[in-house]
């Protein structure tokens, strides 16, 4: 008998060790979760915000039993309700009510209760509870308030891996949920990804050739450094940062008559062409006007905050006008540049954050003092700019504001950022209502975040940007960083890319983050050099071939055990059809255009009054700018770009939703842009004398940017030849198919073969992988 259960358990055990043995041999083997030391910010909070909170939390009108827990100082008292009990017993869980009641079958004593619908806890939530409260149930102040330290590098199994400091800390979190990292994407891959992550545009045929032909060690370096120097740089890097300033070329509101805040665009692609500092771009838009010996330059860059809406409307009542674009200011400082969602307490202290009513209206104080009305009076016509107005000369475009694309030598009018004489008082608004004042409050940033010392910073947007760019500031690196980690790899290390405070997600790689950010600042704010950082990591590199086990493991590649694959943003799936066959105006800068939009879209949304009534397409080279200098009119944004989830930048915005819907199929498929593209790719590869495999491999490689398969070009070339065929038999007509866009037609003999091709090179632009980062 002894025998048998000793056979049984021996074979038991050595079936668990093959098992084991082949998950570590899969790299999947799963390890525990449960970690040594259990962190109140990373492993109870969370459990506390979903299954507590929302009757002991911060709400005051919605606690019961008197009991708040997430702070320690009123988490630790004697309950009121329950006479000798405590809701915490430090290292006593089984003296802790709450841990009792969590762990209770009795309905009427349970908590989460029943009718609250919030669910029990699990086992694994439950053990960290105990665990927590054993270790001493300390609490921590919120992670993104304590300022970023850099950690020690990860110890690894795979020491041969890396290229550099992400890598390590990537890596070891792959290793703590078993994943080993994809291989290498092939050169064609990785060269299209960081085509147009650095400069939104597809590589050139010759880039392509010298980057396959490049066997040296450094060759994807070499690439990256050159994509970094391209003007197109500062263009891609800009897109991203007029979402957050919320940019357009009208006021919106009724009449959404046009602007000219396009100079300062100009200034922004600018500035990320010769690589400022962030300190100093964050500096000069929130208070360029400010600073010691103000040029036109700097005070061009407040342009930041004067790209809210507008009301052009009679009637309206100035004051209340003017103190919601001051609150509009306040929501684009603090959620792009802070990541905080700050606009809660506007009309109550915040339900989860450590922000008060006081604490809001303190830091909407230092946007009070602009020298800037609610309504201007006169709408009869459309006015360029709003007072605080900068005046562009002819003369100052050739000396300071080179960067400036005119059109003419009249003079620009830009809205500005400019202060009061004489101190304009702050109160806070009851309810947030602008005509109900009532205690009064000086200007201070959020004290949450970090203490404002009144003797380093003056009480204006100077102090506040100095303080906002200290480098004990926990904030401001880290959020810059993550933004940055999101435009490469489609989220950010903090998923909540405008939420760092509590009900915003905690990050994947704190460690990573934090290295990222101090060394960030350490090396001068540099963000060409934060990007070639995280471009030439082994982690970017990946293939992004999707292992099934991998899938399952970690769906939305939070652990990043495999490469970025997404569709590009709106504009670049514009940039992308543009370059790849030839149309491409690459001037940079300037006015905004209007290409082809759907007839009568725009009038039906119009006033009917003002500048904007009607749409008045551009001709000739103005049809084919880049996305961004697209004109956005806010009450009628650009339909191709909405459909594709651009931003209609009614406010500020750091993260877009990503959709896919048959509308977005409908574009590439009729969009007049797309068919233009294909004809006139199509007419110049006719002017080459070679065969039709030939074009077809060109304009493949030209736009997917690699070489198709022999199972593609199978398909392509029996569809080229079916078409053909039908165009020459005149079933169907080839100048129907070849007068597609306004650019001239060449004069090519054989009509049927160029429709062929165009029909081919449309195909190929419907291809999912033609506008997706892979």
């Amino acid at each position: 008998m002894k025998k048998r259960i000793f056979l049984a358990v021996a074979f038991t055990a050595t079936l668990a060790l093959a098992i084991v043995s082949c998950y570590k041999s899969d790299k999947l083997f799963q390890k525990s979760n449960e970690p040594e030391t259990v962190s109140y910010n990373f492993h109870i909070r969370p459990i506390l915000s979903d299954k507590c909170f929302a009757c002991h939390g911060p709400d005051a009108k919605k606690r019961e039993a008197n009991l708040r827990l997430d702070l320690a100082e009123t988490a630790f008292l004697p309950l009121k309700e329950t006479k000798g009990a405590f809701a915490l017993v430090p290292g006593k869980p089984e003296e802790s009510e709450l841990y009792r009641r969590i762990t209770s079958s009795d309905p009427a004593y349970q908590m989460p209760t029943p009718e609250s619908h919030l669910g029990m806890l699990s086992e694994e939530e439950i053990g960290l509870v105990k665990k927590w409260i054993k270790q001493g149930a300390k609490y921590e102040k919120h992670w993104a308030f304590v300022a970023p330290v850099k950690a020690k590098l990860p110890e690894l199994d795979e020491e041969a891996w890396p290229k550099n400091e992400i890598d390590h800390f990537v890596l070891a979190r792959m290793e703590a949920k078993g994943l080993a990292p994809n291989d290498v994407a092939s050169k064609e891959h990785l060269l299209k990804r960081v085509s147009l992550d650095l400069t939104g545009l597809v590589p050139s045929l010759d880039l392509m050739d010298r980057f396959l032909a490049d066997d040296s060690n450094n060759a994807f370096e070499k690439v990256v450094d050159e994509l970094l120097k391209q003007k197109a740089y500062g263009e891609k890097m800009a897109v991203h940062w007029l979402d957050v300033a919320r940019y357009s070329d009208s006021y919106g509101y009724q009449d959404d008559n046009v602007r000219t805040q396009w100079p300062w665009r100009d200034w922004l692609i600018h500035s990320f062409n010769k690589n400022m500092p962030y300190d100093q771009f964050v500096t000069w838009q929130i208070a360029g006007d400010l600073l010691p010996n103000a040029d036109k330059e700097k005070i061009l860059a407040t342009g930041f905050y004067r790209n809210h809406k507008y009301t052009e409307e009679g009637g309206v009542i100035p004051e209340e006008y003017r103190i919601e674009y001051v609150l509009d200011k306040t929501k684009t400082y603090s959620k792009g540049i802070l990541a905080m969602t700050a606009e809660c307490a506007q009309c109550h202290d915040h339900k989860y954050d450590p922000i008060s009513q006081a604490d809001y209206f303190s830091l909407f104080a230092f946007f009070n003092n602009l020298n800037e009305v609610g309504y201007e009076g006169d709408v009869s016509q459309s006015k360029p700019a709003k007072n605080p107005i900068l005046q562009i000369t002819d003369q100052d475009a050739k000396q300071l504001l080179t960067f400036i694309n005119r059109q003419d030598t009249s003079a620009l009018y830009v809205s500005v950022l400019g202060e009061r004489d004489t101190l304009r008082k702050t109160y806070i608004l009851d309810r947030g209502v602008y005509d109900a004042p009532t205690t009064e409050v000086q200007a201070r940033p959020l004290k949450a975040v970090m203490p404002f010392d009144a003797k380093r910073y003056p009480r204006n947007r100077l102090g506040l940007a100095k303080w906002t760019t200290d480098r004990k500031n926990p904030l401001t690196a880290r959020v810059f960083v993550n933004q940055m980690w999101q435009q490469f790899f489609g989220r950010g290390l903090v998923k909540t890319t405008g939420d760092f405070g509590m009900q915003g997600d905690l990050p994947s790689h704190p460690e990573l983050l934090d290295w990222l950010a101090v060394d960030f600042m350490e090396h001068n704010w540099d963000i060409k050099r934060l990007i070639k950082q995280i471009v030439t990591s082994a982690t970017y590199r990946q293939s992004a071939r999707i292992d099934p086990k991998k899938l399952a493991v970690d769906p939305e590649n939070i652990y990043l055990a495999r490469g970025p694959r997404y569709r590009i943003p709106a504009e670049f799936v514009r940039d992308v059809v543009l370059s790849s066959s030839g149309l491409l105006n690459p001037e940079i800068g300037g006015p905004s255009v209007k290409p082809y939009q759907p007839e009568g879209l725009w009038e039906a949304a119009t006033s009917g009054r003002g500048e904007l009534r009607v749409y008045n397409q551009d001709k000739g080279k103005a049809l084919y700018r880049r996305g961004m200098y697209t004109f956005i009119k806010l009450t009628v944004p650009p339909p191709s770009m909405i459909i594709f989830d651009g931003s209609n930048r009614d406010q500020c915005e750091v993260v877009r939703s990503k959709t896919n819907t048959p509308l977005q199929a409908l574009v590439m498929m009729n969009d007049p842009t797309v068919l233009e593209a294909s004809r006139v790719l199509a007419q110049n590869l006719m002017k080459e004398k070679t065969s039709a495999d030939a074009k077809i491999t060109k304009a493949f490689r030209r736009i997917v940017c690699r070489t198709p398969t022999a199972k593609e070009m199978k398909v392509l070339q029996g569809y080229f030849q079916e078409q053909a065929q039908l165009f020459k038999q005149k079933k169907l007509d080839p100048t129907k198919i070849l007068n597609a866009g306004e650019y001239p037609q060449a004069t090519i003999s054989d009509k049927a073969s160029w429709a062929a091709l165009m029909q081919v090179i449309t195909t190929i632009y419907n291809m999912e992988e033609a506008i997706t980062k892979t």
